[in-house]
């Protein structure tokens, strides 16, 4: 017969065989790396206004490059690393996104670029797409309905 652990018992072992939490360490990399994706499309945008451009144009050319950075990173392979060492400080900017965009993709390549690519491709990122062009509907209704 099987002895029945106690809650005190059970929640010793659980305590030994978890692994210490490093949170420290997680928010100090999550910081370092999402400010350095930042510092990156500072730069860019920088540089865009530099060439004489305006701030739109210098912004939307700014979020094309890094979604292409994103996208490249994902495509070679190296973003999943990224993202094991960084965790959220390379989920949150917008690289992020052209990853969770990209890696479903890529994945589902062999399935066809029809029911692979194209229908797994907002696997990820879909349900934020949905849920944040519907909320900002009804609320652009809202805003019009208490304007009148």
């Amino acid at each position: 017969m099987q002895r029945v652990m106690t809650k005190d018992e059970y929640r010793k072992y659980v305590d030994k065989v978890s692994p210490d939490s490093k949170t420290a360490r997680n928010v100090l990399r999550a910081f370092m790396v999402g400010g350095f994706i930042c510092v990156i499309g500072q730069f860019f945008l920088n540089s865009f206004k530099n060439m004489g451009l305006d701030q739109d144009t210098a912004s939307s050319l700014t979020s094309i490059v890094m979604i292409l950075i994103g996208v490249s990173l994902t495509a070679l392979n190296l973003y999943d690393d990224i993202g094991r060492f960084a965790g959220a400080g390379s989920i949150v900017p917008i690289t992020g996104f052209a990853n969770s965009i990209a890696s479903p993709a890529i994945e589902y390549k062999s399935e066809g670029y029809v029911l692979g690519v194209g229908a797994r491709m907002f696997l990820v990122a879909g349900p934020v797409l949905v849920y944040g062009i519907s909320m900002s509907i009804i609320f652009g209704i809202i805003h019009y309905l208490l304007r009148s």
